[in-house]
């Protein structure tokens, strides 16, 4: 009989069971609802934007197959230019962002600056005490912004707490590689740009596309400071489409419901393709830029 150097019988002896508590039982549960809660109402709106039918209700699988949902929106050309402002917006926009929380939290990292505190505490006092809705307005009225992309474009580039998140990242890259870089006779530029942005690219990609949802999905900036029809966005027409006044020219049998839902699918299409590819970097960068050991 073989034995243990503990002299202890091998024969018999089972694995033993892993315990499940209860809290991790119910925290299962919980997550399993909350996932349901979550999918059920975008797999209704894939469904319903296949679905040629008038039927309402929830069903698992379309009962009448088809793309015309999708071919009414893509052909109609009302909807070309508030996509093209979308991307615009998007694209442009999530660069500003970029551009300024990484230079305003390279600012902050530097122990030299002088009114550094002051700054920061200036930057943090605008995350609980803004100026408002109105004297927001007048000053981009004033300034000659309102009824132009400038104005969905600059006010939300300046965001607070992407930049702190940036500043958390940063503080943790090891002094000593900054430090090296001054005894190579690397300017504060150069430092920047060839030693913090390589080593930023997981949460460059993180806060990027949290600046690219934020420009892509907005409403209220555009309902707020832009009334000319040409410049509204993708967001903007498909409140019109969802309330009816401006559907477009259902065809090959398409009905309102079923054009309402492909316009839903499509205005949320990119980013469903683009977060799965970006998921480990927006992880990755949150932590880092959320943690400090």
């Amino acid at each position: 009989m073989k034995t243990t150097p503990a002299g202890e019988t091998a024969v018999g002896r089972r694995a033993p069971r892993k315990k499940y508590s209860l809290f991790r039982v119910l925290n299962g549960l919980f997550f399993l609802v909350f996932c349901l809660m979550i999918l059920l109402p975008l797999w209704k709106v894939l469904v319903d934007s296949f679905d040629l039918t008038t039927g309402y209700g929830m069903k698992l699988l379309p009962e009448k197959f088809g793309i015309a949902g999708y071919t009414s929106v893509f052909t109609n050309k009302s909807l070309y230019i508030p996509l093209i402002n979308s991307v615009i917006t998007t694209l442009s926009g999530t660069t500003f962002g970029l551009l300024l929380s990484t230079l305003g939290a390279y600012v902050l990292i530097q122990e030299d600056m002088p009114g550094r505190g002051l700054f920061a505490f200036f930057l943090l006092f605008t995350m609980i005490f803004q100026g408002g809705m109105i004297p927001t307005y007048i000053v981009l009225r004033k300034l000659g912004l309102t009824n132009t992309l400038w104005s969905v474009i600059l006010l939300p580039a300046i965001n607070v707490y992407n930049l702190v998140l940036m500043r958390n990242f940063f503080d943790g890259i090891p002094k000593s590689l900054f430090e090296s870089a001054t005894l190579d006779g690397c300017s504060p530029l150069q430092t920047f740009i060839r030693i913090v942005l390589p080593l930023s690219k997981a949460a460059l990609a993180a806060i990027g596309l949290m600046y690219a949802v934020a420009y892509w999905n907005d409403y209220t900036n555009y309902k707020l400071y832009i009334t000319k029809e040409l410049l509204y966005n993708f967001q903007m027409k498909l409140r019109s489409i969802m309330m009816g006044s401006d559907l477009p020219a259902a065809n090959s049998g398409a009905v309102e419901n079923t054009v309402q839902n492909a316009a839903v699918i499509v205005a949320i299409l990119p980013f469903m393709i683009l977060y799965p590819l970006l998921q480990r970097y927006f992880v990755t960068g949150i932590n880092l830029g959320a943690v400090k050991e």
